[in-house]
């Protein structure tokens, strides 16, 4: 591939404040890449950023960060600055499954322990909080910069961008999400291109001030935990945001007659798009009266065709090149886990390039490291993220059932929120001293 001329910026080799001899490139400012940067500038480490659009910026309403989540973002020191940004403080998470039909009789309820804490946060806060902290004597963010792909190469590599210009670093971090130009550079461009399916889901999305449902006749306690109303091929997520005032809901609707990955979008059709009230309307009028009445205020709601990663990647890394958050594992969204397994990719990597003995020479097997900690994890959670949409689609094991839901559904969080993340550093930084790339 010729390279075009012009350079992004002056990319040659600069030393961080701790005396750094490598620099690193994150493609993608969204939350993934803002807490990465952060986790790199604490250790010394410069950092060009480079977002697609003109500004930071988030698509969607809330996120959902679990106690694995609350504890990587506590590990890096800037927890207190997120709840400060927050809808609401930190509080025990847990989960009310109802039957969506009929009378929609009670199920079950999620049983949490005294450290189950989590936080919802609107995405857009969420993120400018992190631009806040970020150290901008060590991070420079270069907006309006498309990727259109990265050269890979044993020395530096080389990020192309849409505008005809290119940059030349140590390191490049692909963070740009579920449609990852970087991940090309990775597994190839088939794999990248196959592994890209739809799911068969479409959700529906929209707010609700609480109040409004009220006063319509809903008599379920929309605030005391968020709850999953469960059918046959369809569900819907309900939980409160803004200091209980609005909720958050989300309608499911899954094709099963057809395998994940079979059907495909043409590229010209968007993947979220606003809908007529009635296309939602007509897939729940056999539904109970809470929940009709719930999708009834649903006015202007927006249809998102969801994907995820599946056949999932069996690597992250390729050399000088490594993948995090959906660019890595995008999955569903069924347990809450995306946003806190890529805070977890962000962290680790973040450490471990920050670890005294990594230098510009045994990066790659840094990389390496951070590879075999994270994708038997990340892994772990995207199928049990589609596992667990199948059973509140009526689709698990053992059926929809009340207790068939239950048996199926219990313990599906235990593995994603109760994590040690320094273990995880401690086996990373283990591995690397048995291949002699952190000789002391």
């Amino acid at each position: 591939m010729s390279r075009p001329s012009t350079a992004a910026h002056d990319s040659t080799r600069q030393t961080g404040s701790l005396g750094r001899d490598f620099r690193v490139a994150i493609v993608g400012g969204g939350i993934c890449g803002l807490i990465a940067a952060i986790g790199l500038n604490k250790s010394g480490i410069l950092v060009d950023i480079f977002e697609s659009a003109p500004k930071y910026g988030e698509v969607g309403a809330g996120v959902g960060l679990g106690p694995n989540a609350i504890q990587a973002i506590k590990e890096l020191g800037i927890l207190d600055e997120i709840i400060a940004r927050a809808d609401q403080t930190l509080s025990r998470r847990g989960f009310n499954f109802k039957f969506g039909t009929g009378d929609c009789d009670f199920i079950w309820s999620y049983p949490t322990t005294d450290d189950d804490y989590g936080l919802g946060i609107h995405r857009a806060k969420f993120l400018e909080a992190l631009a806040e902290i970020i150290d901008t004597t060590l991070t420079t963010a270069h907006f309006n910069k498309r990727c259109v792909s990265v050269e890979n190469s044993s020395s530096r590599p080389i990020i192309y961008f849409a505008d005809g210009t290119t940059h030349e670093t140590d390191l490049v971090l692909g963070a740009d999400g579920i449609r990852s130009t970087v991940r090309a550079a990775v597994v190839g461009e088939k794999q990248a291109e196959d592994s890209l399916s739809f799911s068969n889901t479409v959700a529906y999305r929209g707010l609700v001030p609480t109040e409004t449902l009220r006063s319509l006749g809903v008599k379920t306690d929309m605030v005391a935990k968020p709850l999953c109303w469960v059918g046959d091929g369809k569900h819907i997520i309900t939980f409160p945001i803004k200091e209980n005032t609005v909720i958050n809901i989300v309608v499911f609707v899954k094709d099963f007659s057809i395998p994940i990955g079979s059907k495909r979008l043409p590229p010209s059709e968007p993947w979220v798009t606003r809908v007529s009230p009635d296309e939602l309307r007509s897939q729940f009028e056999n539904w109970g009266d809470d929940p009709r009445i719930i999708i009834s205020c649903l006015l202007e709601p927006s249809k998102w065709s969801i994907h995820s990663l599946n056949p999932e990647l069996k690597t992250y890394v390729n050399g000088r090149i490594a993948l995090m958050g959906d660019a890595a594992h995008g999955m569903l969204p069924h347990l809450g886990a995306g946003a806190g397994q890529a805070i977890e990719d962000a962290v680790l990597l973040s450490q471990l390039l920050g670890h005294p003995l990594t230098s510009s020479s045994n990066i790659p097997s840094v990389l390496l490291a951070y590879d075999r900690v994270r994708v038997p994890r990340a892994t772990m959670a995207q199928r049990g993220s589609q596992r667990s949409g199948d059973i509140y689609d009526g689709h698990g094991e053992s059926g929809l059932t009340q207790e068939g839901i239950r048996k199926d559904a219990e313990g599906q969080w235990d593995g994603v929120w109760h994590h040690d993340l320094g273990e995880d550093m401690r086996r990373a930084v283990e591995w690397l001293r048995e291949e002699g790339a952190f000789g002391e």
